[in-house]
């Protein structure tokens, strides 16, 4: 058996996050190679922490990346905010996010090399860390990228838009979409996806229907709020959050647009 140094035990726990005595064993089964032993560890702690996939990854972190003229948001969750604080956390969030932005438009499923990325810290925290979700959007000429993420990188946004609109500004409007209640669901009336809008006027019909009016009545009258519907949660017709005697769509302009945004929270429905 090969005589390992404290040093080089050192030296691995330092690469790892592990105990010196695991460091220890690995160097010593691998014959001394820390290469190997760092291999060793990463396989059998892997297949330890594949075993408890099932614990709750119930905290997380919402990251945002511009690059190349592209932008990339994604979601990364583990165990506990401890962890989701992490600078080693949140340099591999940064470094999932940056693969994806690297990659092709729309939503990005995990890569080997990133799954490879979020199974190092599995195996350093021993927490449950796993990759949710991944979007890149595309630049082009004329388009810029507003980014707003909360501090606790817990909820962010990232939006696209085109024209003349200074940075800081769409960062203020990131800040809305990520603080406004009720939460945006489109840029305007016309991006609120079906489903949205369709359970809503299903509710507000049943609930005409209960108080006796006919289903033809019902539907006439719930034209009226579904209207007032479309401004409390199109992005541009919200009052904004910092000075709700002005409307989002105040801090535009005529001088630029908003094409799309995401607005991304740890654990929620993707």
């Amino acid at each position: 058996m090969a005589e390992i140094s404290a040093a080089e035990v050192m030296k691995l726990r330092n690469r790892t996050g592990l105990s010196m005595m695991e460091c220890k064993k690995a160097l010593q089964e691998a014959d001394g190679d820390p290469e190997k032993a760092e291999d060793l560890l990463r396989k059998k702690l892997k297949g330890k922490m594949d075993a408890r996939t099932d614990r709750a990854a119930g905290a997380g972190r919402i990251t945002v990346v511009l690059k190349d003229g592209d932008a990339a948001i994604t979601e990364v969750r583990c165990e506990t905010d401890f962890t989701a604080l992490n600078d080693q956390f949140v340099a591999m969030c940064k470094a999932v996010t940056e693969m994806v932005c690297a990659g092709s438009p729309g939503a990005a499923p995990a890569s080997a090399a990133m799954q490879a990325e979020v199974d190092k810290l599995r195996i350093t925290t021993g927490e449950n860390c796993s990759y949710a979700r991944g979007q890149k959007l595309a630049g082009g000429p004329g388009v810029t990228f507003g980014v707003y993420v909360h501090h606790d990188g817990k909820t962010g946004a990232l939006i696209k838009s085109e024209g003349a609109i200074p940075a800081e500004q769409l960062k203020q409007i990131g800040m809305h979409i990520v603080a406004a209640v009720p939460t945006p669901k489109g840029v305007s009336a016309a991006d609120i996806p079906a489903d949205v809008v369709d359970r809503e006027r299903k509710f507000r019909i049943d609930q005409a229907m209960e108080s006796g009016k006919p289903k033809e009545i019902a539907e006439k009258m719930v034209e009226g709020g579904m209207r007032k519907f479309f401004e409390e949660i199109a992005l541009l017709e919200q009052p904004f959050v910092v000075d709700p005697t002005k409307k989002v769509k105040d801090l535009i302009g005529s001088s630029g647009k908003v094409l799309l945004f995401h607005r991304w929270a740890v654990g929620e429905t993707a």
